[in-house]
């Protein structure tokens, strides 16, 4: 009987890992766990515990209990609070483990985030497509004006604005050229919820564009004239 039962146990723990690792949390599970990616806001997330079923997200289950909240946290049972905001997947998983080795010997954790959290930002001014965007997984500065289409050759690239929603008054100055030219990211700011991001003209004047046009207007005209 105890033989059954263990065998049991091991192959209900063996399927809550499979679960894990084929990413049926829901049906929703992402490739999401690169290196570089790191958690926020949003993020929803899959945590399989083969030790503890009743701490595991359900493989059959349509949502998961364990969201990134906007204050950063996740709550997990017997664990409590982690800050799991700017945590790659494996670095939380590492605090996931810590947490529950008080009271599991050598837990086996597998996590995976099964739907990206979300922010809307607004892209106005220089860009090919101003307007609302909704920016999952990558939350900077560049992938905003990559969601715009990238700027325009109007775009002033010393002279871009980035204001918050909760502070209107302060517009952050980037230097876009900066970025572009040495790849200096420490302007590429992660964007917040209701952020606005406000590229300026350089007022660059394109010959082709804004003159030749006037040019050949003047030219058809003078030669309207001369052939009345």
């Amino acid at each position: 009987m105890n033989g059954s039962f263990h065998g049991g146990l091991q192959m209900k723990k063996t399927l809550l890992v499979m679960a894990a690792a084929l990413g049926l949390a829901g049906g929703l599970a992402l490739s999401a766990q690169a290196e570089d990616y790191t958690l926020r806001s949003g993020d929803q997330l899959s945590i399989i515990v083969a030790q503890d079923e009743t701490i595991s997200t359900s493989p059959t289950a349509n949502f998961t209990p364990y969201v990134v909240r906007p204050d950063g946290k996740v709550a997990i049972p017997y664990v409590g609070e982690i800050y799991a905001s700017g945590m790659t997947v494996a670095q939380f998983t590492d605090t996931v483990k810590a947490g529950l080795s008080k009271y599991i010997v050598d837990p086996d954790v597998a996590v995976n985030i099964v739907k990206w959290g979300s922010v809307r930002v607004y892209v106005f001014g220089e860009v090919h497509k101003p307007g609302a965007y909704e920016l999952t997984k990558g939350h900077t500065v560049m992938d905003a004006i990559g969601a715009a289409e990238g700027f325009t050759w109007d775009t002033a690239k010393k002279k871009i604005f980035l204001i918050h929603q909760d502070d209107t008054n302060k517009a952050i100055p980037i230097h876009l050229n900066d970025m572009l030219k040495t790849g200096n990211m420490k302007e590429n700011y992660t964007l917040r919820e209701g952020d606005i991001l406000y590229l300026t003209k350089n007022g660059k004047i394109s010959f082709a564009r804004d003159i030749a046009p006037f040019l050949s207007g003047a030219y058809m005209v003078s030669e309207i004239k001369d052939n009345n």
